[in-house]
């Protein structure tokens, strides 16, 4: 009786079957740790790829310099802009909440364009066909060209749309949102700027 208890004594004092007892005891099992692994592994990946799109984007000092060409032939550098109040917003026709943001940005820019705001759509990842059928429906005025072979949003860290940048008129970068932005939220934004430069 003796040799019996030692041998389960034995077996219990295994790492195996003391990290086992300690999961039972937890009510965690196999699937439970597997669950908190992969919990785990996605906030890693989410952590990483935020810290890769902050330190991509340009969110302060001098705005990048770039040239667009715009769907109407002509072409426009950032710099051309210097003392005015500019909105960059790259957005792309298959882009789900850009659809819901057109029209909030046509509204701003209806509300500013004649107090020295300027406005650039720069369409990424997109087909000229497929850009202008979005800007025809939703009715898009202010300026708006392709970023061939995005150089554009290369140069701006994009790693994904709707993303807007606001530049002083200085040529500073005032702001960064790498998400849809509403009528309201640009308006305040635009009226701090304003204020300010």
């Amino acid at each position: 009786m003796s040799q019996l208890s030692s041998s389960i004594d034995a077996v219990e004092q295994t790492p195996e079957v003391k990290a086992e007892t300690a999961t039972r005891r937890a009510g965690i099992g196999k699937a439970g740790i597997i669950a908190i692994a992969v919990i785990l592994l996605i906030g890693a990946i989410f952590a990483l790829g935020l810290m890769r799109q902050q330190s991509g984007q340009p969110t302060e000092g001098v705005a990048p310099n770039f040239t667009l060409q715009t769907f109407d032939g002509k072409t426009i550098s950032l710099t051309d802009l210097r003392g005015q109040i500019v909105v960059i917003n790259f957005w792309a026709s298959w882009c789900g909440p850009c659809q819901y943001e057109a029209p909030e940005l046509e509204a701003a820019w209806q509300q500013y364009k004649d107090k020295g705001v300027v406005f650039l759509g720069v369409a990424y990842t997109d087909t000229e066909r497929e850009a202008l059928k979005f800007l025809e429906k939703h009715g898009i005025t202010y300026i708006n060209g392709l970023d061939f072979k995005t150089a554009i949003s290369e140069l701006y860290g994009i790693t994904g749309v709707p993303e807007t940048f606001i530049v002083d008129r200085q040529g500073n970068v005032r702001a960064f949102f790498p998400s849809p932005l509403t009528q309201t939220q640009l308006s305040k934004l635009l009226d701090e700027a304003l204020k300010q430069s």
